[in-house]
């Protein structure tokens, strides 16, 4: 009788548990992937960045810049029917160089104007940029954290070779959730028009990201949720957190990477990118900026960082 009393209670047990998994994995996604407002980022202290760069960030000139441009906008259709938006700008003297951007997580194309700026003005390059899907402009009801979105970019270089012709040449240039979309992109089949790739504070992967951030926002064990959160995401929006992995791609990338990050990242740890460049099959580089938060090194360090974006550029490619 005790025998099964105890069976009984262990099968309760385990029901509840499992209960308890599945309705945290579908908060969690509700939390991170699915497209609404994120009121759990407000206040965040592994967000916080210095009075400075907030100011350069909400009031900079660069967004006066950005709204006295005359971007042309695009819209392509994704391999899955979403319609997305993009933006070109090109500079006033002809060039056949064109820098590809990629926001943030829950940012849009125009975020991207902080570097934007300076390629267009400073370099006379064409720039792009690109409402990820689930933001912005941009349909979708789920955030892709560089996952689907890859293949947007991919389908994004096609339009703009097709339009500016054969001999256009591109680089990537992405931070944060842009940066691992671009080096998720780097994994796959490039045109040889990719000439390099810029990641800022990229993460190794979503899974990876996930863990860190729910150790140290909810103090939770990884086991079980993730690889049940895992399971929604797979069904609500066509990934698993496991492969929406920036590190498995750059094993297999053939362009060259330079990886940046701030030495005082909290919210995707500085060990991130440096796991991700021991791990690049191609050519790569890695600066790390001290005294700067998540995506903070452009404006902590802008002309180290210049210095160095000009350097590496010059080092795998013919750009000036």
């Amino acid at each position: 009788m005790k025998r099964k009393k105890w069976l009984k209670i262990g099968i309760g047990l385990f029901v509840i548990l499992l209960i308890i998994d599945i309705v945290a994995s579908f908060y969690f996604y509700q939390l991170a992937i699915d497209r609404n407002k994120k009121d759990f980022l407000q206040g965040n202290e592994d967000l916080e960045v210095s009075a400075e760069t907030m100011e350069v960030l909400l009031e900079g000139d660069w967004r006066t810049w950005v709204d006295q441009q005359d971007f042309s906008e695009w819209t392509m259709t994704s391999n899955d029917g979403l319609e997305l938006k993009g933006y070109y700008l090109e500079p006033e003297k002809p060039s056949n160089k064109v820098v590809v951007m990629a926001h943030g997580y829950l940012g849009n194309a125009m975020d991207m104007g902080l570097f934007g700026q300076y390629y267009s003005e400073q370099k006379g390059y064409n720039i792009f940029t690109a409402d990820a899907r689930g933001h912005g402009a941009s349909e979708g009801d789920y955030i892709g954290f560089g996952w689907h979105d890859r293949l947007d970019y991919l389908d994004w270089i096609d339009q703009i070779i097709a339009k500016y012709g054969k001999d256009t040449e591109i680089i990537l240039h992405g931070v944060s959730m842009g940066a691992a979309t671009v080096l998720m992109t780097s994994g796959e089949e490039l045109p040889d028009n990719v000439k390099a790739v810029i990641a800022d504070s990229p993460y190794t992967s979503v899974y990876d990201l996930f863990a860190y951030q729910m150790d140290r926002m909810f103090h939770l064990p990884s086991v079980p949720f993730l690889p049940s959160t895992s399971v929604v995401a797979k069904m609500r929006a066509g990934y698993s957190l496991q492969e929406a992995s920036a590190l498995d791609q750059v094993k297999k990338a053939d362009v060259p990477i330079l990886y940046i990050h701030g030495e005082s990242d909290t919210f995707v740890p500085t060990n991130m990118s440096e796991k991700l460049y021991e791990n690049t099959k191609s050519d790569a580089e890695l600066m790390t900026v001290e005294n700067a938060n998540h995506g903070e090194p452009f404006v902590v360090a802008k002309e180290k960082y210049i210095n160095k974006l000009n350097a590496f550029l010059s080092e795998y490619t013919d750009w000036q």
